[in-house]
């Protein structure tokens, strides 16, 4: 039987044919059958200060709880030394649905980094933070401040629902609105219900809110799904949560300025794995159209058929992407309407893709307020010279009581200003050394890069670290060739698993070993189409050299108005080899 063949069960549903045999499963789903709904013995091995490290089985089950186990891989030159082992730490993540954080809330969270982490903040590509560096032994404090602040961590990682995007710009916009309400919505319906009672009873003063064998998960069962299942609301002419890189999309659709529906996108996803060709990046694919009143139970279904359906036996094949590309888009809309959405099914309207909003700078919200994006480099808030962005930061929030929201691009918007502050806030943005995005050049601001090295275990070269001087070599050619205005997108990655979503952006720079990278290049800034890779195991100062070609060649060919992710996609692959001076395949 062919693995995108299907085999009968007594339920009547169809099964994957990889998840026909339970004897195929990965270690991973025994994990999480055995967890007692995900609390294993997290609660002991924490309170175990004579334990150092988690167990396999907890390491995988505190994802679930919105965290990873880490090493600091700074230290590993140290490790030789006598008595000197690995250096273990923690990563914790929130769950912030459409990126929204209060003032006190955000005040809390700078207090927490400070106190627990490695004192910074690093904001991410899903409208999250995550604190880097936290001790074992400080987990459930920092924890518990989070909860205190009324922020919730379960559900950032783990084979569940993450945290779910949506445009965070808070304009006097009725679709915006009512993107923000059903954001919240569907983040609360996809909510584990069993696992909430676990997270309670091992961080929050072992308050028990059920009894396991009480338990149940209504959605995920006890396996909950076969890997991570991510989602996002967007706008046709500002698709800044690239909805297209997602497991489940919500497109809106307006009529006379007023929200009428949802084009329902699916199946798409960002990673990939080193020499396993099976696997890849796809873009999501259009299901239909659904009303509003439909959104949270179209979440709901697309999620069980993941739960039955996807593969359960090779976690590198688990993604739901796969099971849109094993079946194709007939049969996947034909089980889906049949078995799961159970109205009637409807084609998407026609509504493309047509540009993407940084929603950098002073922007009106109504009725005297206004937003101020400000652009992040990499995401990462801290204080480094004259640039005191984390300090300045929470001077800001504090006097002006300014609620945040966080963008899927890594960058922050402080909200809620009146007019008559405005001018204070640009003092204090001066006081404190934060430039204006303005001040910035375009490919700065439409950079992007994952933490990588010292704290992410997949990775296996720099990428946060490593992007600034990419980008500053990059301003100087770009500028030379009067190309400085263009919106270039280049995104870097640690590894194939894409965390910076690098498959889609114009330039895609993705970790290879050591100082050597995998260049991709002909994507869109605007999320639309995937790029392709033009040359495997580029050292990293031959990047801009081998960039430059292709940025000259765009100075001189292009037509008019042609954005740079348009202009490699018209001359193809070969033309694109022969710039940057690879050998055709």
């Amino acid at each position: 039987m062919s693995s995108n063949q299907s085999t009968i069960i007594p339920s009547g549903r169809e099964m994957s044919s990889d998840n026909a045999s339970e004897n195929n499963l990965s270690p991973v789903e025994g994990h999480k059958e055995q967890s007692r709904f995900l609390r294993g013995t997290l609660a002991e091995e924490f309170a175990d200060p004579a334990i150092t490290h988690l167990s396999e089985t907890n390491k995988n089950l505190i994802k679930f709880h919105g965290s990873y186990q880490q090493e600091d891989r700074d230290a590993r030159k140290n490790r030789n030394k006598s008595g000197v082992g690995k250096a273990y730490m923690f990563m914790i993540r929130l769950k912030l649905p459409g990126g929204k954080l209060t003032a006190d809330q955000y005040l809390a969270m700078d207090d927490i980094a400070g106190e627990y982490a490695n004192g910074t903040l690093r904001l991410t590509t899903r409208q999250s933070i995550q604190f880097h560096g936290v001790l074992k032994q400080n987990m459930k404090s920092t924890i518990v401040g989070i909860n205190k602040a009324l922020v919730s961590t379960l559900g950032a990682c783990g084979d569940i629902n993450r945290n779910v995007l949506s445009c965070p710009a808070p304009l006097p916009d009725p679709t915006r609105k009512q993107m923000d309400e059903l954001c919240a919505a569907v983040a609360r319906a996809l909510t584990p219900k069993a696992a909430n009672s676990a997270y309670h009873e091992v961080w929050l003063n072992g308050e028990k809110l059920d009894e396991p064998e009480n338990d149940s998960e209504p959605l995920y069962g006890k396996t909950y799904l076969p890997r991570k299942f991510k989602t996002a609301f967007a706008l046709p002419h500002d698709n800044c949560t690239d909805i297209l890189a997602q497991c489940l999309g919500f497109l809106a659709i307006t009529e006379s300025g007023q929200p009428v529906g949802y084009n329902l996108y699916i199946g798409g996803g960002q990673g990939q794995t080193n020499s396993m060709p099976d696997t890849y990046p796809l873009l999501a694919q259009p299901v239909g159209f659904i009303d509003p009143s439909e959104v949270v139970e179209a979440a709901e279904a697309t999620v069980r058929l993941f739960r039955d359906h996807g593969n359960r036996a090779d976690r590198k094949r688990a993604r739901l992407k796969y099971l849109m590309k094993d079946w194709g888009l007939d049969k996947f809309r034909e089980v889906f309407y049949r078995d799961y959405f159970k109205h009637p099914a409807r084609m998407p309207k026609d509504a493309p893709i047509t540009g993407l909003d940084l929603h950098h700078g002073w922007q009106g919200m109504g009725s005297g307020k206004w937003f101020l994006g400000l652009s992040v480099e990499n995401g990462r808030v801290k204080d480094e010279g004259s640039m005191r962005l984390r300090s300045g930061l929470r001077a800001i929030v504090a006097r002006f009581r300014a609620n945040v929201r966080l963008t899927a691009q890594q960058d922050i918007m402080l909200c809620d200003i009146s007019t008559a502050d405005r001018g204070a806030v640009d003092s204090m943005l001066n006081e404190y050394g934060i430039p204006r995005p303005d001040s910035l050049s375009q490919v700065q601001r439409w950079s992007m890069a994952c933490p990588a090295i010292p704290t992410c275990g997949l990775a296996i070269t720099e990428s946060e670290r490593a992007l600034p001087g990419v980008v500053d070599q990059l301003e100087k050619v770009l500028a030379e060739l009067g190309l400085e205005g263009e919106p270039i997108s280049v995104r870097m990655t640690g590894c194939p698993n894409g965390c910076a979503r690098p498959y889609q952006s114009e330039v895609g720079i993705v970790g290879r070993g050591g100082t050597k990278f995998t260049l991709y290049i002909g994507g869109d800034s605007y999320g639309r189409r995937l790029n392709t890779e033009v040359q495997d195991s580029v050292p990293i100062e031959q990047l801009v050299p081998k960039l430059a070609k292709v940025f000259a060649a765009f100075k001189a060919e292009r037509s008019n108005g042609e954005l740079f992710g348009d202009y490699c996609s018209r001359i193809g692959l070969m033309k694109l080899k022969e710039l940057v001076g690879s050998e055709m395949n």
